[in-house]
Order: C-alpha cells, then structure tokens, then sequence
C-alpha cells in the first residue's frame, strides 16, 4: 500500500471520493473495503492499475509517462513546460489521472504517480533512470565517483555533495554540449544513438577499455554506465540534455480526424433488421445439423476446413459465416465436445435456447461475441486461422474489438466511416496499450463480424451495435459462462426487440410446390421450412421448394402427415399438390424400419421384404433373412440407411425405444458444476447457475459516505488477534484457531460452522467484543458470528 495515497484519500471530501470510486469499480466490489487503507491497497493493485490504463485515451498515457521521466519533484507548471503547452490543455488529462487514481498531488502540490504505472514503464519517453540510480549503486565505488569528479573538474567532497555537484553538470544541456565539442571523434554520433534510441543498448565490452575510444570516453565522462560487460545505459538527466531545451515529449489532446459521409439511417435499420433475425436462424440451423452429423476436431485443435466448409454447404451458410457462428457457439457454450459421438455437438444449454424469444437468443450470441477472444475473420500471413483454435493475441483481439465498435459508437448518429486507416488510429488514441499492428489486423474483420450480426450496416454502427458498445465495461471474459449485466442490459433488450420486430412468420405457398417468405423469416418458421423443404434463395425474400427427400427427411426427424400439414398450415395455406406429396411420401414412409444391432433391417410387407433380400444393388448389405418380417444386415445401421434409400426405399431409423432421437451432447455433471470444451479443444469445470441474477452495480457515493464516516469511527485494534481469539473461541483446537487468525489478519477465504449447525464461508474479517465481524459469501453482506458459538475452522478455495 502507498502511504501517499492513503494520506491523500484521507484529504478528499464525499465528492470527490464518489468520483474516484466510480471511476474504480472494481475497488468496491464485494466484499467492499470497510476503511481507507483497505480502498487504498485496491486502488494500489498492480492488475487493476492495468486494467484500468487500458481504457484511459492517449493523452493520460502521454501526461503519466512525462510525469515518470521528471520523477517525484514535478508539479503541474513544470510538467506542462517539459511538453510545450499550456497549463490549461494538462490539467484536464492530469485530474483524469487523479479522478482514476493512477496519480494524485501530495502536501506540496507534486504529482505522484501510483506504482503500477511506473513499473508499466521501464523507460518513460524512451530514458533512463535517474543519475542517482547509477551514482548511488554499490557498483560505484568512493574512488571511482572521485575519479568521475576529478575528470569533470569538480572539487572532492562528501559522497552526497558530489553526487549533487554531478548531477548538476550532466543535467546542464549547455556544460554538456561543451564537454562533447571536446570529445573523440564518434562520441556525439554514439552518445545520439542513445539519448534518441536508448537508453539501453548492447555495446563491444572491450571498446570501454581502449584509450581514446568515444565508448571509454563517455563512460569515464559520466555519460554511460555498464551494468554488465556487453550492456552499456545512459542517465535520463544525460539524455535530456542531449535531446536539447526545444525537445518535448509527444503530446496528442484530440484524437485523429477521421473521414465520415453521411447515410440514410432508414436503410441502415433496414439492413439490421435483416440481419439480426438471420444470424438467429442460420445459428440454429447449424446446431441442428452438428446434432445430426458432430463435428470431428482436429487433432492439433479447433476444427478443421474440410468439416467448415461442409457445415457450409448443408446449411446454406457463408463459409466466413459458419466460421463466425461456430466460435460465437463455442463461447456461449451452445456447442461442446461429446465423447461418444466423437464431436462437437449441441448442448443442452442449447435445448434451453431455442425456447427463449428470438431477442434472448440474439442476445446471447451478441454477448458471446462481444466477450470472444479471437476474432473468426481476422487474416494472419493471409489465412484464416483454425477454427477454436487458440489464438496467441488472446484478451487483446477482444479489446480491440471493443475498441473499433467504440469509434464508431462515437461518430454522430447517420454518418458513416469512410477512413479504414484513420479508424485504426482513432481506435489506437482511445485504446493506447492496444499494439496498432494487431488494432490494424483486427479492425476489417470487426467490421465484416459486426455486418454479419446487424451491428454495422454501410460502416455506419446501428442501434443494436450502439447499445452493445455502451456495456464495454460490463464486457466480462471469454471464460464468463453469463454476462447477465450485457444479456439483460435494458437498452440492449430495448433495441434487440426492435431488430426483430420485422421477420415473417407466415409463408406464401405455391402450387410449383414452393414457399415464399417476404422479408427475414423468424427462427420457428425457418426450422420448419428448412426441415420440411429445400432452401433456394435467401434474402429480401427467401424461397424454399418441397421435394419427396425433403419431405421425408421431416419424417425422419418425427413428423406425421397429418402433424407436418398442421403445422405449414398455421404459417399459410397448404396448397392441394403439397397435401398431396405430403401424404404421398407419408404412405411409403416407415414401410422399412432399420434397428440398431449392427444391424436389423424390419418390414411389416413380407414380400417387400424378401424383395429387398433379392436386391442385387443391396448384396453389398449381406442381409440374411431371419423371419418373414426381419432382414439382418452385415453393414452398420447408417450404412444400411444409405444404400436403401440409393435404391428407391424409404426405410427410417429406429432407437431401443422405438422412437427416433435427436443427439445432444452428454457433458459430466460433477458436483460443483460441470464439464464443457472451451474453445481450443480445452475442457474446463464450470459451475452452472440455475438462472441467471443481475446484480446491481454498487453505488460510489453510498461507499463513498460510509469509508469517509468509517474513518471517524472506531480504531481498529492492532496486534491482538492472536490473544483474543486464543481467549474467546475456546471451542476450536490450536490449529483452527490459527486459520480463524489469518481470515481476520490477512483477509484469507475459510468456512465455519456454528453450534446451531449453520455454515458459512467467510474472509476480511475483524475483531470485535468477542465478535467475529466477516465477509458471509452467502449473504453477500458484512456479518457477526460470536467467537464462542463457532464449534469449527476449515479451509477452503475459491
């Protein structure tokens, strides 16, 4: 913990306190810090202080790195001389700083950076460490800081005296300009290489060592130092007056222009409204057919192209799309590996899905992908990479994804972009840790995602993309099994509704045996068209065509006639010749039965039987006859399906049961959660919710007003757990005793039990009156529980 900070927390009224906290949520979530110095070991934490550098545009990183490089004396006038501007155009970026607490003033109105952004950079605007560092290191000794002295014409004196009297000389741009105009040939242009391109540079050891070398030179001038024989680094006061007075380091307040043209907002709701409702249905088109034939993986990981692109093809989906649609499942674990039917296949999450309303399902895929930590589209070398495969870049390409949908967020309502290269800039100024490189390589498949999901029609963002760019901070990781705060965002289910107020579901049939859909269909009506008939077209309108096969493949998944023809008839009016055909297929389906012992072909026709026994084309089958109504077959069950109906037969396939079922994966189910495949071919045990709680977001002033009322309060007691819970809870042996000690010492996670039988799991703990005052993970509250009544301490692990 920072002792500044702590002292400066102490300083700040509610206001000001609420602003820090709401810009720092992540130091009030549960448990919440009951005191200042508890907020102030959260603000402290080196992984919130990244992950909050990340969402911070350039100009704070440009405002912090300047503050680092003039070290702990800077005040705001002095920092905005070092980078050339006004103190008017700093002090907004610098009170973000404090707002964040990234950086907060002391008693003397310094600014003090907090230690996790220092430790960000090892080198801040490209110097050094500080002339101390190096004159005060035990690699230094009395004698050569003499020597060094004496070379720079400086009297002998007390050791701090003359690291003083140094530190003055080699910060003076002007005696140090000087002493180079006498230097060896060589030294300015080595000593430029490392104010500009340092300040550490891999050096020839042995050239520090030769008389009248510039190396030796500058090193026995104070200008470089050697940690190690082969590395050599310059001072960053050395660097600053080599880089001369005019030099300032990079400052950017407004971010780059970027290149917009108006568009009509009514064809881009038109072409969201398309999309949404299409990316619905297309999804669960193809984890119907994964439940039909599993998708294999490869053995390296993720699936293979062949397997895409025949997913492809039996679902009448874009290649790029299948690609899309198969990760986005992946992550919202719709898809999973099943070990008995050897590939991915629908899980029962699945099931649970597609009962939802068309908006729940859309957002679920948003939320999915919003999360993803890949990106589908993205070309490497120009080639797609593995489908679930693992992608190197990891949580970045969700980054910049969020960041490429957030500059367009940001653009006024009905323009559109027409800059590519200027969108990645934009994107880098507001998202500055993001590498540019990869913000470059990402942002054309962002957008061509994005199309796909209805949230960018004419590189314009539409109203479902907008209210999806808005929970960046609600995001969650790809390992989030739920993001109820994206799921159920009201503005997000507002505008999901919308997207899919439009499709169609009712069906104009034809006598050519053909359906027609005028506009994007709803999901329900595409799965029965898509069961029942064969998709030609898609689009503004799309069309499908009955066929005997198609027919009987509804069959096959369990329909009647009678139940096929009700159904196309609550979307539209059934003509004659599809009743027909209909009834048709129906009389000779089912006249052969396949069974399941490797395998037993049935038929209630004896003749048709023995017909089929006779076949010439079917003797590939070995079929034997058994009885008048049973052939027995040499073939396996999918095989024998497939040669009869090669020859004419509608044979369907039948279970133990007696009925045809529909393949889900089955996932072990542990106690505590269950198996599923994340993508990359890992395996991961995850906990599933029985529904999902959305959680209110805390609130900075309510925190704010009870830190600031705590620190009047009680005085927390210091030094005396160990006596008083020795004392006090007398029913727990030595051992357990000491556990209970470290839940109240060092916050550790424990559960107890009570005299009464209850437990709880508890951490942060406090003593008071014979009271254990703990964080109850049940209750999500802050709890007493009598030292005395706890009968039992145990461990336990999050």
């Amino acid at each position: 913990m920072d002792d500044h900070l702590l002292g400066w927390l102490k300083t700040l009224d509610e206001e000001r306190l609420t602003r820090v906290l709401a810009n720092r949520s992540d130091a009030i979530a549960a448990p919440w810090p009951r005191r200042l110095d508890t907020l102030a070991q959260r603000l402290g934490n080196g992984f919130a202080v990244m992950a909050v550098m990340r969402g911070l545009p350039l100009p704070c990183l440009e405002v912090a790195q300047a503050s680092l490089a003039l070290g702990d004396q800077v005040d705001l006038e002095t920092l905005a001389r070092f980078m050339g501007v006004p103190e008017a155009e700093v002090a907004p970026w610098v009170d973000r700083l404090f707002d964040h607490a990234l950086a907060w003033p002391d008693d003397e109105g310094r600014i003090r950076v907090a230690g996790g952004v220092a430790r960000w950079w090892t080198a801040p605007c490209g110097l050094g460490e500080p002339l101390s560092h190096y004159l005060n290191s035990w690699t230094v000794s009395a004698d050569a800081l003499r020597a060094l002295a004496r070379t720079l014409g400086l009297p002998h004196g007390p050791k701090r005296r003359t690291v003083t009297r140094v530190t003055e000389v080699l910060s003076n741009p002007g005696r140090v300009t000087a002493m180079i105009e006498r230097a060896p040939e060589g030294t300015e242009r080595l000593l430029e290489e490392f104010a500009w391109d340092g300040p550490i540079r891999d050096v020839d050891g042995g050239r520090f060592v030769v008389p009248g070398a510039p190396e030796k030179w500058a090193a026995d001038h104070g200008l470089l130092f050697r940690p190690s024989w082969n590395v050599a680094e310059m001072p960053r006061e050395v660097a600053l007056a080599l880089r001369g007075p005019d030099y300032h380091p990079p400052f950017t307040p407004c971010p780059p222009d970027l290149a917009t043209v108006p568009v009509d907002p009514e064809a881009v709701d038109h072409l969201m409204t398309l999309a949404a409702p299409h990316v619905v249905e297309r999804c669960a088109a193809m984890l119907e057919n994964t439940a039909k034939v599993p998708l294999p993986l490869l053995k390296a990981g993720g699936v293979g192209v062949r397997e895409v692109r025949r997913l492809a093809r039996d679902t009448g989906c874009d290649e790029d799309e299948t690609r899309l649609l198969l990760e986005i499942c992946a992550v919202a674990r719709l898809l999973a590996w099943d070990e008995p039917a050897g590939g991915l296949v629908p899980t029962e999450k699945f099931d649970r899905w597609r009962l939802d309303d068309a908006a729940a399902r859309l957002r679920v895929l948003l939320s999915a992908w919003w999360r993803m930590e890949r990106s589908s589209l993205r070309r490497i070398d120009g080639k797609y990479g593995t489908v679930l495969g693992d992608d190197p870049a990891g949580a970045s390409v969700g980054r910049a994804r969020r960041a490429v949908l957030g500059v367009l967020a940001r653009l006024p309502a009905s323009t559109a972009c027409a800059d590519r290269a200027g969108l990645v800039g934009s994107a880098h100024w507001h998202a500055p840790l993001l590498d540019q490189a990869l913000l470059a390589e990402c942002a054309p498949a962002v957008l061509e995602e994005a199309r796909m999901l209805g949230l960018i029609a004419y590189d314009t963002i539409t109203d479902l993309g907008r209210a999806l760019a808005a929970l960046d901070a609600s995001a969650g990781d790809e390992n989030d099994d739920s993001s109820p705060a994206v799921e159920h965002d009201p503005v997000l289910v507002e505008c999901s509704t919308r997207a899919l107020a439009s499709v169609r579901r009712s069906a104009l049939f034809g006598a050519d045996l053909t359906a027609v859909v005028t506009g994007p269909p709803s999901t329900e009506l595409a799965e029965l068209l898509d069961r029942a008939a064969e998709r030609e077209s898609r689009g503004a309108a799309s069309v499908w065509r009955f066929t005997p096969v198609s027919v009987r493949r509804a069959m096959d998944s369990g329909y009647t006639a009678d139940a096929l023809l009700a159904d196309l008839a609550e979307v539209g009016a059934v003509p004659q010749p599809l009743d027909y055909l209909v009834r048709d297929v129906a009389r000779r389906h089912g006249e052969v039965t396949v069974t399941t012992v490797a395998c037993i072909v049935q038929a209630s026709d004896p003749v048709l039987l023995a017909e089929i026994a006779g076949h010439r084309r079917l003797s590939r089958l070995g079929l034997r006859l058994l009885a008048p109504t049973v052939l027995a077959s040499a073939m396996p069950a999918g095989k024998t399906l497939a040669a009869l109906r090669e020859n004419g037969y509608a044979p369907v396939p039948i279970e133990d049961t007696g009925e045809i079922t529909v393949r889900r994966a089955r996932i072990e189910e542990p106690q505590n959660g269950r198996l599923i495949l994340l993508p990359g071919g890992r395996v991961a045990e995850l906990e599933q919710p029985p529904h999902h709680l959305v959680e209110p977001p805390p609130d900075p002033h309510e925190h704010a007003r009870r830190l600031l009322a705590g620190e009047d309060g009680s005085v927390r007691q210091q030094g005396r757990t160990w006596a008083v819970i020795g004392r006090m809870a007398s029913r727990l042996p030595t051992a357990q005793q000491s556990l209970l000690g470290f839940v109240v010492d060092r916050g550790v996670r424990a559960a107890i039990t009570l005299t009464d039988g209850l437990t709880a799991t508890i951490s942060h703990g406090e003593l008071r009156s014979g009271v254990l005052d703990a964080w109850c993970e049940e209750a999500g509250d802050y709890l007493e529980f009598p030292l005395a009544d706890i009968v039992e301490v145990r461990g336990t692990y999050a």
